[in-house]
């Protein structure tokens, strides 16, 4: 078996496994003694009814998952002596399909769990949940009257729903309705800490965020609340520390500054139960287990015992006691849990398998360009590729003057690409990294065209340049031959994927293999199951992928337990105010008049109204 180019070891330890015939493993992380299912078995059987891409969705790794941030914070109380326990909460917003929301819900069941919302129609989704009576709903976001009134009027049927303060002009919205309805509502109070985090969400964070009131509007609210004899429905004090925080420092000074505001506020009076300390877990997407970006340097148990050692000793310092801690790691929950998997159509190679043959009326420079060929040497390399590329640009400077024709660049660009693609294999060879022009030749990479949409399925690659693990999910036990980027479906030319997740660190190409004629060859990119099924937009009406959700099973066999049929045509076009049968009526219209003039014939009218129904209830991507 070859080396592990991609780090599937590193990010994807409790997850993935090389096979020993190269293709990607599923492991089972609920069932370490289980065989891992071939991931490409499962895509097989997919391609007997869809058609790629698909989102596949591994129900295990999101139970797991589950199982993993109550179980480390569980243990963390035991054994740190705090006396309260712990509850999960999940924002919906991080990933709202339903068959989703119904597993989180299903496999945090044991743990009473609750859900998050943020606006009118999540609450909605979380009130026709089949949660526990211990399970709570916690409201953040902007609420108008309505959404306020569902709220309170949620608990009177045994639904513990929490209006979280964001605002005074909010407070005032509740205790109207509150009085309104003769009913007493759940509060929680969302609380501006000044401490900043790093990483690519530090404005949601520090006394400059959206959410919640500043400390000079708190006593305000207390105040209020207290006028209004409200104060005694406070149960919760709400901070949001930011998403995908990198540093676990910053975790622990956070946890302190929330810890002192719950201690003033209980003191003032109110009868705060929750700690709810937001989101914040991050994903390990490189497997680097550093404070950087896209990875973090703690792990799961060390997060969850530095808040609890640290709320333990900051209540007990100011003899308060321990309330329930709340923590919302909708990141972490659901993110392993999704991998997108799509299928290569297309190839641009740049490269030439034998040298052009030079003729006597072939440009003098094309004769200097051949004869680099015998001056390439470790002390010379820089010369040649410099060499090289100043013939190349001079004669394309004579192309666009008119003085070489067509056939005349093309050999020369032929030339070019042989002789480059030569000087590169000795740099490989002679294992000259350091050189300045190793570098270079490494960035002159192929492009592998992919059926799959950037804007749809992964839209905080384009939007923030997140990184994602990609690797093949066949031929891992073969060397790959190529150096490449992805290239999407779209149209768009920042459709493309050029930073990649590798075994030594981040580099802007993808080490692949060489695709044979008629092959199938499939690629995998893993830990999408946070925001990107929900962010993702219609660039060129490409919808919604395919989705199946599966489960592990033992001996290394799997089942489909869900499966949902991507965005057909006909839906993508009333997303964006078309009716399908508005637009088929036109079409009709207008093949009928080139009918009636008889310029097309009753079997050409026929398949042009077969193909364009066909494609209407089509998919929106790429069919065999």
């Amino acid at each position: 078996m070859t080396d592990d180019v991609y780090g599937i070891e590193k990010w994807g330890k409790d997850f993935f496994q090389i096979l020993s015939n190269g293709n990607l493993g599923l492991k089972n992380p609920l069932k370490l003694k289980s065989r891992p299912v071939d991931l490409t078995k499962i895509v097989k059987k997919l391609n007997q009814k869809l058609s790629p891409p698909y989102i596949i969705r591994v129900s295990d790794y999101l139970e797991f998952m589950i199982d993993e941030i109550n179980e480390k914070f569980n243990k963390s109380i035991r054994m740190i002596g705090y006396k309260n326990k712990f509850k999960s909460v999940y924002p919906i917003k991080v990933n709202q399909q339903s068959q989703v929301i119904k597993n989180v819900v299903k496999f945090s069941k044991k743990f009473n769990s609750g859900l998050e919302v943020g606006s009118k129609a999540e609450l909605l989704i979380a009130l026709s949940q089949n949660l526990t009576k211990n399970s709570l709903i916690i409201c953040n976001g902007t609420k108008d009257e309505e959404f306020i009134k569902l709220a309170l009027l949620s608990n009177k049927i045994d639904i513990k729903t929490i209006l979280v303060i964001e605002s005074l002009k909010e407070l005032n919205l509740i205790i109207k309705i509150s009085n309104s309805l003769n009913l007493k509502p759940l509060l929680g109070i969302r609380i501006k800490l000044t401490n900043l985090i790093s990483g690519k969400w530090s404005q949601s964070s520090g006394d400059r965020s959206a959410f919640g009131l500043p400390v000079d509007k708190i006593t305000e609210a207390l105040t209020n609340l207290k006028k209004n004899q409200l104060l005694d429905c406070l149960i919760l004090q709400h901070s949001h520390l930011g998403s995908q925080v990198p540093d676990i420092i910053e975790i622990r000074k956070y946890t302190q500054e929330a810890c002192r505001f719950f201690v003033e506020i209980s003191n003032y009076g109110a009868p705060l139960k929750y700690i709810d300390l937001g989101g914040g877990l991050g994903v390990d997407y490189t497997g680097e287990n550093k404070s950087k970006f896209h990875s973090i340097n703690y792990s799961m148990e060390e997060y969850c015992s530095n808040i609890v050692e640290t709320l333990k000793l900051e209540f007990d310092k100011a003899k308060i006691k321990h309330p329930t801690i709340i923590t919302e790691s909708g990141r972490a929950t659901v993110a392993t849990s999704s991998i997108l998997v799509f299928n290569i159509l297309d190839t641009t190679i740049f490269d030439v398998k034998s040298c052009p043959a030079l003729h006597k009326k072939d440009h003098i420079y094309l004769s200097y360009m051949i004869q680099i060929l015998n001056y390439i040497s470790t002390d010379r390399i820089q010369e040649c590729f410099n060499d090289l590329n100043y013939y190349r640009d001079e004669l394309r400077v004579l192309f666009r003057n008119g003085q070489i024709n067509l056939l005349e660049i093309s050999k020369i660009e032929k030339t070019y690409l042989y002789v480059l693609n030569r000087i590169k294999k000795f740099v490989d060879q002679k294992k000259l990294n350091s050189n300045p022009v190793a570098s270079k030749l490494n960035n002159l990479a192929d492009i592998y065209h992919g059926n799959f949409s950037l804007f749809q399925s992964l839209p905080d690659v384009w939007a923030i340049e997140q990184l994602h693990p990609i690797a093949p999910i066949q031929k891992l036990n073969i060397k790959p031959n190529k150096n490449v980027i992805l290239n999407d479906i779209t149209c768009d030319s920042d459709g493309t994927i050029s930073k990649f997740v590798l075994n030594n660190g981040v580099k802007d190409t993808l080490p692949i293999h060489e695709i044979k004629k008629n092959e199938e060859y499939y690629l995998g990119v893993f830990f999408v199951g946070a925001y990107q099924e929900t962010l993702g937009d219609l660039h060129n009406l490409f919808g919604d992928t395919n989705i199946s959700t599966v489960k592990l099973e033992e001996n290394g066999k799997f089942k489909i337990i869900h499966e949902q049929i991507g965005d057909k045509i006909s839906q993508v076009l009333s997303y964006v105010e078309y009716s399908s049968e508005e637009v088929i009526k036109t079409f009709f219209q207008k093949i009928n008049k080139y009918y009636k003039k008889k310029l097309i014939n009753s079997k050409e009218k026929n398949q042009l109204l077969k193909n364009f129904k066909a494609s209407i209830d089509g998919y929106t991507y790429f069919e065999n």
